[in-house]
C-alpha cells in the first residue's frame, strides 16, 4: 500500500471520528430515560442563551442611536431603557449558560464514570500475558489520560463548537440582513482562512504532543519502576543511574515540549493576525457607511459589537479544537486498550464449575508462552479428590506453568485440563477461580491494613473469622503485638512486612477463602526452617479434605505428599511416593541428594 503524505492525517481524523462515536452513547443512553430530558433541556437553554447574546448588540445600537438622536427609536424606549435592557439580556443569556452547565453536569459525571469503570473493568479481565507485557506506569497514565480527555470532550465539543457554529451563523444572517453581503463576505473569508489555518497547523501539533505523550509516559514509567524496586536500587547503589536513565527520558519530554510550545507560539500569532485583518475590514466598511451616512453610529457601534463577539469564542476555537484533538488521541489510546482482545474469554453460555470432590485432570496437556518454545510437552497427570500431589523440577520445566493453566490465566494450546470431568474452557472463570485458593511464591499486599489484606481473601469476613485465619497461618500473635494491631499498614507491595510474615499474610488470606481446591506455590519459600515447619503443620491442617497441588523447589516440604511428580523440560519423567522415588535412584533421588549436601554444608 502506498502512503501519501496525507495518510496519517486521514487515519488520524478517522480515529478522532471512531472515537466521537464511541462516546455518543454514553451522552443518549437508551436505558435512562433521565439522561435524554436532561441533554434536550441543556441544548434548550443553549439555543435560548445564543439567541440572546445575538440580539444584545441589537440593543446597543439603540442606546448608541437615541443618545446621539439618530434612527429610528426601539421598542419606544429611550437610551436609559434600552441601557437597562442591554444589560438585562447579558444577564439573561449568562442565566441560561449557567443553568444549562448545571442541567449537564450530572450527565456528563455519569458517562464519565461509566467509562472509567469499564475501562478498569476490562483491564481486571485482559490476561496475565497482556499485563505482563505491559508497563503499569504507562497503563494507569493512558487511563488517567483518557479519563480527562472524555471530561473536557463532553464540556467543550458539546458546549464550545455548536454554539460556535449556531452564533457564526445567526451573526452572518443578521450582517446580511441589516448591512449588505460585502460585510457577509469579509466575515465568511475570514472565518474560513481562520478555520484551515487553525485545523492545518494543529493536525501538524497532534503529532508533536504524541511525542511529548510518549516520553511523558516513559518518564513516568522509569520514575515508578524505580520506585517500586526501591530496595534493588540502593542495594547496588544505582541512584545516579536510575537518576541519569530517568533524565533520558525528561531531556525527550523537554524537547518535545518546547517544539509544541514554540508550535503554539505560531499558531496563535497566525490567528490574531487573521482575526485582526477580518475585524479591520468590517470596520473600516462601516466607517464608510456613517461617513457616506448610509449608516448611524450606532450601526458602526453594532458592527463592532458582533464582529468582538465572534472574535472572542474564534479565539477560543482554536484552543478548544486544540485541546479537542489532543483530547481524541487521548481517548484513542483508552479506546485502543478498551479494543484490546481478551486471551481468556467464557465460552457463550457458560456454565458454573461445580465441585463435587475436586478431582483434577491433566489430559495430554500442552502449552506454549510462544509458538517457538513450548514449556508443556504432552502432560497427562490425574490428583484424585483430596490428596495432596506435589509437582517438582528444574527452573524452567514448567512447573509454575501448570498452577496457572490450573487458574486460567492461560488456556491450554493442546489437550484439555478438567476439574471433576469439567473441562476449565467450558465453564465459567468466576466460578473456577472462587473454587481455588493461591499462595503463590511471592505474596503481594495491597497498600492497606494487615486486616484488610487477611479480609480480601473473602467478602464480608468477620473479625472473628479473620482471626482464625491469622491463627491457622500462625501470624496473629505477630499481630496483636504490634502497636495497631490488625489495624496496622503494611506499605506499598507490603514493604513494611518481612518476607516470612507477608507470606503468612497471604496463607491467612487463602485460608480464609477456603477453597476446595489449594495451589501452594513456593508457598514456605520466604520462611526460616522452624516458620516453615510450623505452616506446613498449618497447610496440611488447611489441605484436609481438599485438593492440593503443591509446586515446590525444596523438596523437604513435599515429602509427605500423597504423590510426587517430577517434571523436565515439560514432560514427566518419574512419580510415585517420596520413599518410592528415592529407592529408583532416579532424578528426584539426585535433586533430593544434592539438597540434603547442600543443608548438611549449610
Amino acid at each position: 500500500m502506498t502512503h501519501t503524505p496525507d495518510t496519517p492525517v486521514r487515519s488520524s481524523r478517522a480515529s478522532g471520528w471512531r472515537t466521537i462515536r464511541k462516546v455518543a452513547p454514553y451522552l443518549w443512553p437508551s436505558e435512562t430515560p433521565w439522561v435524554k430530558r436532561r441533554v434536550v433541556l441543556a441544548m434548550t437553554m443553549l439555543v435560548l442563551s445564543k439567541l440572546i447574546a445575538v440580539y444584545t448588540p441589537v440593543l446597543y445600537k439603540g442606546a448608541v442611536d437615541a443618545l446621539a438622536a439618530e434612527g429610528v427609536p426601539m421598542l419606544a424606549l429611550g437610551a436609559v431603557g434600552l441601557t437597562v435592557a442591554y444589560g438585562m439580556a447579558r444577564l439573561m443569556s449568562v442565566g441560561f449558560q449557567q443553568l444549562r452547565d448545571a442541567l449537564f453536569a450530572p450527565v456528563a459525571q455519569r458517562a464519565l464514570r461509566r467509562l472509567a469503570l469499564e475501562t478498569f473493568a476490562h483491564i481486571h479481565r485482559l490476561s496475565l500475558r497482556y499485563h505482563i507485557s505491559r508497563k503499569t506506569g504507562g497503563l494507569s497514565r493512558i487511563i488517567e489520560r483518557g479519563v480527562k480527555g472524555v471530561e473536557f470532550l463532553l464540556r467543550f465539543m458539546l458546549f464550545s463548537v455548536g454554539p460556535l457554529i449556531l452564533e457564526l451563523s445567526l451573526v452572518a444572517i443578521i450582517l446580511t440582513v441589516l448591512f449588505d453581503a460585502r460585510y457577509l463576505l469579509i466575515v465568511a473569508v475570514t472565518i474560513g482562512l481562520y478555520v484551515w489555518f487553525t485545523f492545518t497547523v494543529t493536525e501538524w501539533r497532534v503529532q508533536l504532543r504524541r511525542e511529548m505523550n510518549q516520553s511523558d509516559t516513559d518518564a513516568n514509567q522509569k520514575a515508578i519502576d524505580s520506585l517500586l524496586n526501591y530496595e534493588t536500587v540502593k542495594y547496588f547503589g544505582a541512584e545516579e543511574r536510575e537518576a541519569a536513565r530517568y533524565d533520558v527520558s525528561m531531556r525527550d519530554y523537554e524537547q518535545a515540549a518546547l517544539k509544541t510550545a514554540y508550535s503554539l507560539s505560531f499558531l496563535n500569532f497566525g490567528q490574531s493576525l487573521l482575526i485582526t485583518a477580518g475585524l479591520i475590514g468590517v470596520m473600516v466598511l462601516a466607517a464608510l457607511g456613517v461617513q457616506n451616512g448610509t449608516l448611524t453610529v450606532g450601526d458602526f457601534v453594532m458592527v463592532n459589537a458582533y464582529m468582538i463577539q465572534i472574535t472572542i469564542p474564534l479565539n477560543f476555537l482554536g484552543t478548544v479544537y486544540r485541546e479537542i484533538r489532543q483530547s481524541l488521541v487521548d481517548m484513542g489510546e483508552m479506546f485502543d486498550l478498551l479494543e484490546q482482545p481478551q486471551e481468556v474469554c467464557d465460552k457463550p453460555g457458560a456454565a458454573d464449575l461445580k465441585i463435587t470432590g475436586g478431582r483434577i485432570e491433566l489430559d495430554d496437556v500442552r502449552f506454549a508462552y510462544d509458538p517457538n518454545r513450548q514449556i508443556l510437552k504432552g502432560v497427562s497427570l490425574e490428583v484424585p479428590a483430596g490428596q495432596t500431589v506435589a509437582i517438582v523440577g528444574a527452573t524452567g520445566s514448567g512447573k509454575s506453568t501448570i498452577g496457572r493453566l490450573l487458574f486460567r490465566f492461560y488456556d491450554v494450546t493442546g489437550g484439555a485440563l478438567k476439574i471433576d470431568g469439567q473441562d476449565l474452557r467450558d465453564v465459567t472463570q468466576t466460578s473456577l477461580h472462587n473454587a481455588i485458593g493461591v499462595v503463590p511464591q511471592d505474596t503481594v499486599l495491597f497498600n492497606d491494613t494487615i486486616r484488610y489484606n487477611i479480609a480480601y481473601g473473602r467478602d464480608g469476613a468477620t473479625q472473628d473469622e479473620i482471626e482464625e485465619a491469622a491463627r491457622a497461618a500462625q501470624i496473629h500473635d505477630f499481630i496483636v503485638t504490634l502497636p495497631e494491631g490488625y489495624e496496622t499498614k503494611v506499605g506499598e507491595r507490603g514493604l513494611k512486612l518481612s518476607g516470612g510474615e507477608k507470606q503468612r499474610v497471604g496463607i491467612a488470606r487463602t485460608l480464609l477463602k477456603n477453597p476446595p481446591i489449594l495451589l501452594l506455590d513456593e508457598a514456605t519459600s520466604a520462611l526460616d526452617t522452624q516458620t516453615e515447619q510450623e505452616i506446613q503443620d498449618a497447610l496440611a491442617r488447611a489441605g484436609q479434605g481438599r485438593t492440593v497441588i503443591t509446586i515446590a523447589h525444596r523438596l523437604s516440604t513435599i515429602s509427605e505428599a500423597d504423590r510426587i511428580v517430577v517434571l523436565d523440560k515439560g514432560e514427566i519423567v518419574e512419580q510415585g511416593t517420596h520413599d518410592d522415588l528415592l529407592a529408583r535412584h532416579g532424578r528426584y533421588a539426585t535433586l533430593w541428594r544434592r539438597q540434603q549436601s547442600d543443608t548438611d554444608a549449610a
